[in-house]
């Protein structure tokens, strides 16, 4: 990655003038995020997020989530050149309403390492976290973190078998031994304590005690496909969830499962895409019942899942898809469920914008529709958001909301319409009172 070259001179009729990079970069941001710094309102103060039976609560209130994912904001708040992006993002996102978003707490082995190895951890990659954490709090956003990844990305699972293999001590080279090797499941065990009991730098407020975290997610998309059964996944949850719960009594907790039904639930087989979803080791009712479980999570890729080549045929798997899960957890989990993830590919054949917004009008109205009855339905996270000028890190769900107006306010109307659900309109100050009166 090249960085930037910001704060360098160049020479012009005896005078020394910022290079051109910098200015640009100055403009784009002032240009993409115009009066965001103008209507900046005083740091709200934020409450700890409870549950009851099926909903979130927040001051009494139920908690509804219209929030997104930008995993990026560790890895680029670690270097000043790209540090501006945490806080126009987070500040696009608060003026959209938007209230949570969930991104990446771990980093292991990779550029930008947060544990370098076993135990060790790059202070400034840390003190990038801080700032993420801080800089949320500034804006009332919430943060969903995830402590560890299922795919290589950023690590995961894959880097902790790596590292058990290198120091002498791995059972197995296989990756799902992460779920299964004393050694790994102590690795991982370190690291969380290390997170949780982490004393913020800028705000001196250890992370179990901060309010502006919602909740933890023990790993993203986890599959142990090794065993099929689901056992070895719901050891693995059973142990992590209560080792998160010995530590970390306030804070809220999920796996991050992507809601594929396994074998003890025959009944919901017919439910998932196809029929290798059920064989993936992991069984969203089984591994979400665990009292030390606190909501359930739910992703939703149609168009990776299934050969269904028609949107309609997509969006129709959608609705069943969310509907079977909201049930879920009305009827068997007694709990909220939130879908963390939904994205629609840009690579489809023939795709455009427009499909997208139909996608997600779909789960919005589905959602909508579950807050109004009072059902488990309790938030949804768009995979995935970005400021412009990050095209490298995209992938191809990712986009810019504010660069199509009709994407951005199908967004922003989703946000007023939870916020009437839950009552707080009156009791709002800033962003989202402004732009709920604007819609009316």
């Amino acid at each position: 990655m090249v960085k930037s070259p910001i704060g360098r001179m160049v020479a012009g009729n005896g005078l020394f003038y910022p290079i051109i990079g910098f200015a640009s970069c100055v403009a784009f941001i002032y240009l993409s995020f115009g009066d965001l710094w103008v209507n900046y309102h005083k740091e709200p103060k934020l409450s700890f997020v409870e549950r009851n039976g099926s909903h979130f609560m927040v001051d009494g209130r139920v908690f509804y989530v219209n929030g997104w994912n930008s995993y990026w904001l560790m890895d680029h708040a670690v270097d000043e050149y790209s540090r501006p992006r945490i806080k126009a993002m987070l500040q696009a996102g608060a003026k959209m309403g938007l209230t949570v978003c969930r991104t990446w707490a771990f980093n292991d082995g990779a550029y930008n390492a947060l544990q370098i190895s076993p135990g060790r951890f790059d202070e400034r990659v840390f003190k990038a976290l801080d700032h993420v954490i801080a800089e949320a709090g500034q804006h009332g956003i919430r943060l969903l973190l995830s402590l560890v990844n299922n795919l290589q990305a950023y690590g995961g699972k894959t880097q902790y078998v790596k590292w058990a293999w290198e120091e002498g001590v791995g059972l197995s080279a296989s990756n799902d031994s992460f779920f299964f090797d004393p050694s790994i499941r102590h690795y991982f065990k370190n690291y969380v304590k290390t997170v949780l009991t982490r004393k913020n730098t800028i705000t001196g407020v250890q992370y179990r005690d901060d309010p502006t975290i919602f909740a933890w997610e023990l790993i993203n998309e986890p599959r142990c496909i090794t065993d099929a059964s689901g056992d070895t996944l719901q050891d693995w949850i059973e142990e992590m969830s209560t080792f998160v719960k010995s530590i970390d009594k306030k804070h809220l907790l999920t796996v991050g499962l992507e809601g594929f039904y396994g074998p003890k639930s025959p009944k919901r087989l017919t439910v998932n895409p196809e029929w290798w979803a059920s064989e993936l080791g992991s069984d969203f009712i089984r591994n979400s019942k665990l009292s030390t479980v606190d909501f359930a999570s739910v992703h939703i890729y149609p168009d990776h899942w299934s050969h269904e080549q028609e949107l309609e045929d997509k969006l129709k798997f959608v609705s069943k898809w969310m509907l079977s899960h909201i049930e879920d957890g009305d009827n068997e989990l007694k709990k909220p469920v939130t879908f963390t993830e939904f994205g629609l590919s840009n690579e489809n054949k023939g795709f455009e914008p427009s499909h997208r917004d139909k996608f997600f009008k779909t789960v919005f109205d589905i959602m909508y529709k579950s807050a109004k009855k009072k059902r488990s339905g309790a938030g949804s996270f768009t995979w995935q958001f970005f400021v412009g000028g990050m095209e490298e890190y995209n992938d191809e769900f990712g986009f810019v909301p504010w660069e199509r107006p009709e994407t951005y306010k199908l967004i922003t109307e989703h946000s007023c319409r939870l916020a009437r659900i839950q009552g707080v309109l009156p009791l709002q100050k800033g962003y989202l009172k402004e732009l709920c009166l604007q819609r009316r």
